[in-house]
């Protein structure tokens, strides 16, 4: 099962991603978790640091091309794969590959579309996928998780983050891109707006799965820079994904 989690910048989807990860990882599946976002925060909200990315392994195999490093005949592709492989990180947990984005000014294309060949390549060896997608709606135009099951859109209480959960059903229906599950979450939602903020939802035309309420914890967490991961399984946030990877699961 590929699990993608998108949403506007700033709205909580790497929350979110790092949460199912938590809770993934207590179930003794091979669990692979992919930061596609070129802003990358879910190695420290896992708390891991790795230095290499798919980036980075695609910028040094292009210098060793232009310098000659590449013995002829060697399959350039075979090459990278190799590479791309060894550049995961590895837990007792789960596995981590960051997708970065070049060292230069090149497009982040290229990057985009080693990710979708890296899903197609990698998905047979992992019971559980979950990717933490780069910001806004580029994921879908560059058809990087076409090949998910299941799309959570995290949207926070503004209009903004409205729009864009919006524009992601708009955008899969028009690219033809369907989703065995398509879910809105609602986050950092205070108890005096809730109400109204379902209302502003069903606006969206997306089914919402759950609601993760306002929690003081996150903000401490993110103060004293501590892993989301090692959020206590009582917090109100741990509980409200529980509730939606439930649901996920259920319907799987």
């Amino acid at each position: 099962m590929i699990i993608a989690v998108s949403g506007k910048g700033g709205t909580g989807k790497t929350l979110v991603s790092s949460i199912l990860v938590k809770l993934l990882s207590k179930t003794g599946k091979d669990l692979l978790v992919i930061d596609a976002d070129p802003d990358s925060n879910m190695p420290e909200t896992l708390g891991l640091y790795p230095h290499k990315t798919v980036g980075d392994v695609r910028e040094d195999l292009k210098k060793d091309i232009t310098d000659g490093n590449i013995p002829a005949g060697m399959n350039k592709w075979d090459i990278l794969d190799y590479k791309i492989m060894e550049s995961i990180v590895e837990t007792p947990d789960f596995d981590l590959l960051m997708m970065g984005r070049p060292e230069g000014s090149g497009c982040y294309c290229a990057v985009n579309n080693m990710l979708r060949k890296i899903i197609e390549n990698v998905s047979s060896n992992y019971d559980f996928i979950v990717i933490d997608t780069e910001a806004g709606l580029e994921h879908l135009s560059r058809r990087t998780t076409q090949s998910v099951d299941t799309m959570l859109v995290v949207s926070d209480s503004s209009k903004r983050g409205l729009q864009t959960a919006s524009r992601v059903g708009t955008l899969a229906k028009d690219l033809e891109i369907s989703f065995k599950n398509l879910y809105l979450i609602l986050n950092r939602v205070k108890s005096e707006n809730k109400e109204e903020l379902i209302i502003k939802a069903k606006e969206t035309a997306i089914e919402l799965v759950g609601i993760i309420p306002d929690d003081k914890d996150i903000a401490e967490f993110d103060l004293k820079g501590r892993p989301l991961i090692q959020l206590p399984d009582d917090s109100k946030p741990v509980i409200a994904v529980k509730k939606i990877l439930d649901k996920i699961l259920d319907n799987g």
